[in-house]
């Protein structure tokens, strides 16, 4: 389990952090490197989910939604310096329960 937590977080911050340099370089007017980085680390974002072992693709990437939401939460406090609200937090928290149900849930077959 702790393998997989930190594949969700570094898969969110490869994400986030790499649409966050392809925003400034297209958005702020940064230089062309600033778009190539984050391109370069967007790429290593597609690549890091396929270490989970969980079997299906589509349950890793449903669940690593509600991973995303939190960071982007987080992201948007500690980087952007606009501070979550009472709705934003309860909003993440009520998608981490999501990933853990979807996750950890007892199923047959």
């Amino acid at each position: 389990m702790f393998i997989a937590i930190v594949l969700f977080l570094i898969a969110g911050l490869a994400e986030i952090g790499g649409g966050y340099f392809v925003w400034l370089w297209l958005r702020e007017a940064k230089p062309l490197w600033y778009g190539i980085i984050g391109g370069v680390i967007l790429i290593a974002y597609g690549i890091i989910p396929t270490l989970q072992n969980f079997p299906s693709f589509g349950r890793v990437y449903a669940a690593y939604g509600g991973v995303f939401i939190i960071l982007a939460v987080l992201w948007g406090w500690l980087i952007d310096k606009k501070a979550p609200d009472f709705y934003d937090w309860l909003g993440a928290a009520v998608c981490l329960a999501g990933v853990a149900i979807m996750l950890y849930a007892p199923r047959s077959g």
